[in-house]
């Protein structure tokens, strides 16, 4: 299995990617307009939505991301066990 982290910058302490760091940093801004979120995705990262959510959910269980920006894998971690929760309970809930 290739290591997804075998294009990070060798001088770059996180370990992590360009795009994984430009990933974690879209996340954490805050986006005023509808569709704002995914045409930034689309013009700063040149990925599509599907694609940007895939590695994002995939950076919610990497150490290396944790160390790089906890409050905001901290924050996408509770959005995304509390979703799963209702879904737990027989309820569907919304997804985050």
């Amino acid at each position: 299995m290739p290591d997804p982290h075998a294009d990070a910058d060798p001088s770059d302490r996180t370990g992590l990617t360009d795009r994984d760091r430009r990933i974690l940093e879209l996340e954490a801004r805050t986006f005023r307009y509808v569709g704002a979120k995914e045409r930034a995705i689309r013009e700063e990262l040149g990925i599509s939505r599907t694609a940007y959510y895939v590695r994002l959910n995939a950076l919610l269980d990497d150490p290396q991301a944790l160390r790089s920006a906890p409050a905001t894998i901290n924050r996408l971690r509770d959005r995304r066990t509390s979703a799963e929760e209702p879904a737990r309970a027989g309820h569907p809930g919304r997804v985050a």
